[in-house]
């Protein structure tokens, strides 16, 4: 499973060339030569722009911050509408396989038998839109989203509840079974997960010289 990692760099740390190479250096001065004197010339300096500088950065921070919060808030949407997608089609497949095409919300939906039986293959254990299957999609796309980073995590498991109860409130009621089972299996993963990264981060805090994967 392909993970982007989250580095661990303060605004701070982004920002520390940038500091660097501001206008700390320059240095303003006027020399002047004083009426008859046979020695060297006093120095004049103006004020610096040490201020101006400072403000740069300042402002330059807010504008990260706000840039990464827009990103983070971006991430969780689009698992949330994953989600949502995905239970609905979930839902979908498995009406199909009983005969039932939900998504009409009226009547009987007769389906012949070639789909019916390419529904009911779908939906099986280890098919396409199966409980396995659909649950390690919906983790590996929020852990790609993510990383490993616990707060992170904890915000993507928030958005896939958000994401169900949005698939619901489009389907028109309890989705079927097989979704409902695949809320539990990710709700799980998501747990199994997050407690691996409680031990991991422990075991870092025990031992400085380990790293947490």
């Amino acid at each position: 499973m392909s993970v982007n990692g989250i580095t661990g760099n303060t605004l701070a740390d982004v920002y520390a060339s940038y500091t660097a190479t501001s206008k700390n250096g320059e240095k303003n001065a006027k020399v002047a030569e004083e009426p008859g004197s046979s020695t060297s010339a006093a120095a004049v300096y103006e004020p610096s722009e040490n201020t101006s500088t400072a403000e740069k950065a300042k402002g330059a921070n807010a504008a990260l911050a706000a840039q990464l919060k827009a990103d983070q808030e971006n991430r969780i949407n689009q698992l949330k509408d994953l989600v949502a997608q995905m239970m609905n089609k979930q839902a979908g497949t498995a009406g199909l396989a009983d005969d039932m095409w939900k998504f009409l919300a009226k009547g009987d939906f007769e389906v012949d038998e070639e789909t019916r039986a390419k529904a009911q293959e779908d939906i099986s254990e280890d098919g396409y839109w199966g409980v396995k299957e659909t649950s390690n999609r919906i983790l590996d796309f929020a852990v790609a989203l993510a990383g490993t980073d616990t707060d992170a995590l904890e915000k993507m498991r928030d958005a896939f509840e958000k994401g169900f109860a949005q698939a619901e409130e489009t389907w028109g009621g309890e989705l079927p079974e097989i979704c409902q089972q695949t809320y539990s299996a990710v709700l799980q993963k998501f747990d199994e997960l997050l407690n691996q990264n409680g031990t991991q981060a422990a075991s870092a805090d025990a031992d400085p010289t380990q790293t947490v994967q």
